[in-house]
């Protein structure tokens, strides 16, 4: 027969669960604070951000918040991870793995229109992930590296239907957010600019292709 477990032994099992629960808590408290973030981002723009007008979102004191975030910015760059982990997802099922190379002009539209699309939905998630409208904000090493992999997930697209070169891709993006710019800006709403995609993808393919054979006959 065993004894009685010793004192330390039994306090470490019952603040185990105790640990536990506080991490559960405190992650949903994150969660939380991103979440009325976004809120009151698209209520007053990414400028607006207030930690009083946070803290009462959320039910607590502003000074309390940073118990969980030691700064603004630590907020903007959970709010530009969460965003870009979207982005990355949305963009993933936005083609089939066949599509680019049975059509790989109808993929390239149905990409940049996904793009377009994902952006307009919500203007102030796009100033966040691709404008720098925060002075001094700058992402961390962990949220730039999830922002890396979006665009190496783009320029692989791009590759499998034939553009290869950087200052195509350079252009593309170019154009995307061009786009998504004057749509945001000039018509709200509405599909002006969304119009105009097919036709931008389609001029910027054919300069692609010419541009290559050009290469090929030189070479």
């Amino acid at each position: 027969m065993t004894g009685a477990p010793e004192e330390g032994t039994l306090l470490t099992v019952l603040d185990k669960p105790n640990s536990d629960r506080q991490t559960v808590r405190r992650q949903e408290t994150l969660g939380e604070i991103v979440a009325a973030s976004w809120e009151t981002v698209r209520e007053h723009g990414l400028a607006g951000l207030s930690m009083r007008d946070l803290g009462e979102r959320v039910g607590m004191r502003a000074q309390s918040i940073y118990s969980y975030f030691d700064s603004k910015h630590e907020i903007y760059d959970a709010m530009f991870l969460e965003g870009y982990q979207a982005f990355a997802t949305w963009m993933d099922q936005a083609v089939d793995d066949e599509q680019p190379t049975s059509d790989p002009v109808g993929a390239a539209r149905l990409v940049a229109h996904k793009f377009v699309e994902f952006c307009t939905s919500d203007p102030v998630r796009y100033r966040l992930l691709f404008q720098r409208t925060i002075p001094g904000f700058e992402p961390s090493p962990h949220s730039r590296a999830v922002a890396v992999q979006a665009y190496e997930q783009n320029r692989q697209l791009l590759a499998a239907i034939g553009v290869h070169d950087q200052a195509t891709v350079d252009l593309w993006t170019a154009m995307l957010t061009g786009l998504t710019d004057q749509q945001i800006s000039n018509d709200p709403g509405g599909h002006r600019w969304e119009r105009l995609i097919d036709r931008a993808v389609d001029m910027l393919l054919a300069d692609a292709q010419i541009r290559t054979n050009n290469e090929s006959e030189t070479t």
